[in-house]
C-alpha cells in the first residue's frame, strides 16, 4: 500500500440482486464497474466463508476458514452456463428491500444450487475442470466436504459428540464414510467448484480494471469446523476434544463485560513444530482469491485473551502470549508485507507496535474514534498518521458516519470536530466531511463505507458487537447510486492525489 489510493468497504451480501442477497453476479460486476468510474483503487469486502443461521451468519463464524459461502453463487451466471434454466428462475421467494432474511434466502439459494447438481451431475465426472479443482484444493476440501456431509448425516451434531472414531479421525472409518457419503461429499465440492469459479472471474474482471481486492481473514475459527476437527491437536482441547480455554477481548469500546468470542484457541507450541504449516497454508489460500488480506484482531497473535470454557463473560480471562517472532518472520519471507494490512483495534500494548514496525505491516486508523478529548494526542486523529496505514471513517463494527454523529457523538465531540474541519456541519453533511477528512490524510490509504459514502444513518449499520440478532443484513438498492455521487467521489479522490 505504498502509493496514495482509496477504495470503498462493501460486502458481496450487500449487493443488489432479485434472489434476497447480494452475489458474484451482474450486480458485483457493475460495482466494479462504479469502482472504476470514481477512480478507486481496492474493493475492501468481509470473509467470504460459509455462514450459518444458527451462528447468526456472521461470515466471522464459518464451518471452514477455506471454503466459500454458497449463498454468494450467482443464479444469473448458472444460467448463462445452463446450469439453470430460465424456468427456474421465475420461481423468486418475496424478499425484503434492503435487507437480507437469511432464512428465507438459504431455503431459496440451495433449492437452485440443488437443481443445478442435479442437471450436470452426469457430466461432473468428465468435467476435466472440476477434477482438477478438486485435485488443486484437496488438502482443505476433502476434509471440508465429509465434515458437512457427517454433520448432515449426525443431524447437526458438534463433531465431538460423533461417534469416537470419527471424532477422533481414524483411518478406517474416514475411509468407510467416505464412500457410504459419497454423493453428498461430490455436491459439496460441486458448490465449492461454482464459487471458486464465479469468484476467480470476478476477481480478474476487477483486476483488469486497476481494482484491487482486500479480503479479510478472521484470526481464529469456529469449534464446530472442518479446521478444528481436522487439526485438533493445534488447539487448546481437553482429552475429548473439548476447549479449555475460549478466545474474547477485555472489557472495551463495544462492550463492558468484554466480548466472549468462544473460539478454541491455537497451541503455538505445536504450530512452531510444523513451521507453522497451517496458517501458512491458509494465507496463502487467501492471497491467491486477494490481492491484500486485513488480518483481523492482530493483536491476538502476539498475545491472546484466553477465558476459561463455561465462563459467561469474558471479564475472567487473562492475556497469553501467542506467536513468537519467528512466525512473523516466517509470514514476511513467504509474503511481502505490502500485501498483509495488520487490524489493530482495541486495547493494543506496545509488543503488538514493536511487531507491527519490525515487519512493515500497516495498521488501521478509524476517523469515528479520533473526537474525544484526548484529539490533540489521539493516534486515529489525522494530523498525527503516518503514510503506511489504511484510515477509514468506520468499519463493519461500528456505526456508521451519520449514525455516530446522531447517536453516539457527545456534543462535546461534536465541537472538536468542528474545530477540527473549521466549521459547523449538519447530521447530513457529517459523513462527507469525515470522508473528506480520510482522503486528505497522509495515510496512504483511505477505506470508505459504503454506507457512509450514500449518507446513511443507523439503520444502515452492519455489525452491533456482543449482539447476536440483526447483523449482516444491510444492502444498498441500485436507485441509490447515482451519476451525481459517482462523479463527486470522483472529483474528491483526484484533488487528494487518490485517483
Amino acid at each position: 500500500m505504498k502509493r496514495r489510493a482509496s477504495g470503498i468497504l462493501l460486502h458481496i451480501t450487500s449487493l443488489p440482486s432479485r434472489y434476497g442477497i447480494g452475489d458474484l453476479g451482474p450486480w458485483a460486476y457493475r460495482f466494479a464497474d462504479l469502482l472504476a468510474e470514481s477512480r478507486q483503487r481496492y474493493w475492501q469486502i468481509l470473509p467470504l466463508n460459509p455462514t450459518s443461521i444458527a451462528c447468526g451468519n456472521s461470515p466471522y463464524s464459518s464451518s471452514s476458514a477455506f471454503a466459500g459461502n454458497p449463498l454468494l453463487i450467482s443464479p444469473d451466471l448458472l444460467l448463462e452456463e445452463a446450469l439453470l434454466q430460465q424456468g427456474d428462475l421465475e420461481e423468486v421467494a418475496s424478499f425484503p428491500s434492503g435487507r437480507v432474511d437469511y432464512k428465507v434466502v438459504t431455503k431459496h439459494k440451495l433449492r437452485l444450487l440443488n437443481r443445478a447438481y442435479q442437471r450436470y451431475q452426469s457430466r461432473l465426472a468428465n468435467d476435466n475442470a472440476f477434477a482438477r479443482f478438486c485435485h488443486d484444493n484437496a488438502q482443505w476440501l476433502d476434509d471440508y466436504s465429509l465434515f458437512l456431509a457427517l454433520g448432515s448425516h449426525f443431524r447437526g451434531l458438534v463433531w465431538s459428540d460423533w461417534p469416537q472414531e470419527l471424532r477422533d479421525r481414524e483411518e478406517q472409518a474416514l475411509r468407510q464414510w467416505k464412500i457410504q457419503c459419497r454423493e453428498e461429499i461430490r455436491k459439496e465440492q460441486f458448490f465449492q467448484y461454482l464459487f471458486f469459479k464465479q469468484w476467480t472471474q470476478l476477481k480478474q474482471y476487477c483486476n483488469g480494471k486497476n481494482i484491487l481486492m482486500i479480503g479479510d481473514l478472521p484470526i481464529y475459527v469456529d469449534y464446530n469446523s472442518a479446521d478444528v476437527w481436522a487439526n485438533a491437536e493445534t488447539f487448546k482441547l481437553d482429552d475429548e476434544k473439548r476447549p479449555t480455554v475460549v478466545s474474547g477481548v477485555p472489557p472495551d469500546y463495544f462492550s463492558r463485560t468484554g466480548q466472549l468470542w468462544g473460539n478454541p484457541v491455537y497451541r503455538w507450541d505445536v504450530l512452531k513444530a510444523t513451521q507453522y504449516a497451517w496458517w501458512i497454508k491458509r494465507i496463502h489460500h487467501n492471497l491467491q482469491c486477494f490481492d491484500k488480506v486485513r488480518l483481523d484482531h492482530f493483536r491476538g497473535l502476539v498475545g491472546c485473551w484466553e477465558v476459561p470454557a463455561g465462563e459467561s463473560t469474558a471479564i475472567h480471562g487473562r492475556w497469553v502470549k501467542a506467536a513468537s517472532d519467528d512466525f512473523f518472520a516466517s509470514l514476511v519471507e513467504q509474503f511481502p508485507p505490502i500485501s498483509i494490512l495488520a487490524e489493530d483495534l482495541g486495547v493494543i500494548t506496545p509488543d503488538v507496535r514493536e511487531v507491527m514496525q519490525r515487519f512493515g505491516l500497516p495498521g488501521m486508523k478509524v476517523l469515528l474514534f479520533a473526537f474525544g478529548e484526548d484529539l490533540t494526542n489521539h493516534p486515529y486523529a489525522p494530523h498525527n498518521y503516518s503514510e503506511n496505514c489504511v484510515v477509514y471513517t468506520g468499519t463493519h463494527d461500528t456505526n456508521t458516519a451519520r449514525g455516530w454523529f446522531k447517536c453516539e457523538a457527545r456534543p462535546e465531540d461534536r465541537r472538536r470536530l468542528f474545530a477540527y474541519i473549521g466549521r459547523q456541519v449538519s447530521e447530513e453533511q457529517a459523513p462527507w466531511e469525515l470522508i473528506r477528512l480520510a482522503l486528505m490524510s497522509a495515510a496512504d490509504t483511505a477505506i470508505i463505507p459504503m454506507q457512509d459514502l450514500l449518507g446513511f444513518g443507523a439503520e444502515a449499520r452492519m455489525n452491533l458487537p456482543a449482539t447476536a440478532k440483526g447483523n449482516w443484513e444491510w444492502r444498498f438498492t441500485p436507485e441509490q447510486i447515482t451519476p451525481a455521487l459517482i462523479a463527486e467521489l470522483a472529483k474528491i479522490t483526484e484533488r487528494y492525489g487518490r485517483a
